[in-house]
């Protein structure tokens, strides 16, 4: 003879399992919605691109609490809605950038400046184009890079551009570390330079991600160097396409205008195919400078 279950404790296990039943289609509603519904804040990892011959870098600047790039504000008499490495920004007639940085050439001619380098594959290609049009530009390179490829950055030199440090492996953080630690990054970038250009003169700074702090500013210039920012961002590290790029070169472009570019840290295809494209322009338009090597 069968035992009998009572009703109430079948009818508690079907409720049971029901209850199970729906909880795990609930978890899986969830966890499909948080896949395809875009983040509230915006806030997406950078996509880098394939291609790259080196380390690659994201110029984000650390984050706020709300997923945002944390700002920077100039000291300056006059506040300018700042853009931070991939934030689109152009010119601006304030003369000191955050923390009184520099954000001009300090004359009518424009200044072109590569960030991240020297990468086999894509600085020699921006050398080249730079050739092309007589045109003298500034190199932040990355200390860790210049070791690896001092070649490179003897063909920099010898090519007449300026060098510029840039840290010794892009750490968009350096500027919330103890002065200590910022000076020993910025020394060690230093000699790697030197180690490949022994009498190339290094008299700028520029913070990864244009993340600048009182400490890294005044570290910087301790060591005899002029912290650079820039006033027009085309955010080619993004690798948004070479078009979206050069776009952005022609409407910003002014006289005295610092153009942040990058010849590292990712695909960098669309930049030299940016430059191919608006150079032609703008070099009938301004004159081009490297930044001076005596300015300290």
């Amino acid at each position: 003879m069968r035992p009998t279950v009572p009703r109430s404790a079948g009818a508690g296990r079907t409720a049971s399992v029901l209850t199970l039943l729906v909880l795990a289609l609930l978890g899986s509603a969830y966890a499909l919605g948080r896949t395809l519904v875009p983040d509230p804040t915006g806030h997406q990892p950078p996509v880098l691109g394939a291609g790259a011959t080196g380390p690659q870098y994201a110029d984000q600047p650390p984050a706020t609490g709300t997923g945002a790039p944390a700002p920077t504000s100039p000291t300056g008499p006059t506040s300018a809605p700042w853009g931070e490495a991939g934030q689109e920004g152009g010119p601006t007639t304030v003369e000191e950038g955050p923390y009184g940085t520099q954000v001009t050439s300090g004359t009518a001619e424009v200044a072109l400046t590569f960030d991240d380098g020297p990468d086999p594959n894509y600085t020699p290609q921006v050398l080249q184009v730079l050739r092309e049009y007589q045109i003298k530009a500034t190199f932040c390179v990355v200390g860790e890079n210049a070791q690896n490829h001092p070649d490179l950055v003897r063909d920099i030199v010898a090519e007449g551009h300026t060098l510029c440090n840039h840290s010794w492996n892009h750490d968009v953080l350096l500027g919330k570390r103890s002065p200590d630690v910022i000076r020993a990054d910025l020394i060690r970038t230093n000699q790697a330079i030197r180690a490949a250009a022994p009498n190339a003169p290094i008299v700028w700074f520029r913070q990864p991600g244009g993340a600048w702090t009182y400490p890294v500013v005044s570290v910087a210039q301790e060591l005899g160097m002029v912290p650079l920012h820039w006033n027009v961002d085309p955010s080619d590290w993004r690798a948004p396409g070479a078009n979206r790029i050069a776009t952005v070169l022609h409407t910003y472009v002014a006289p005295g205008a610092v153009v942040l570019l990058h010849d590292a840290g990712g695909n960098r295809q669309g930049t030299v195919d940016a430059l191919r494209s608006a150079l032609p322009t703008l070099t009938s338009r301004f004159r081009f400078t490297a930044l001076p090597t005596g300015a300290t």
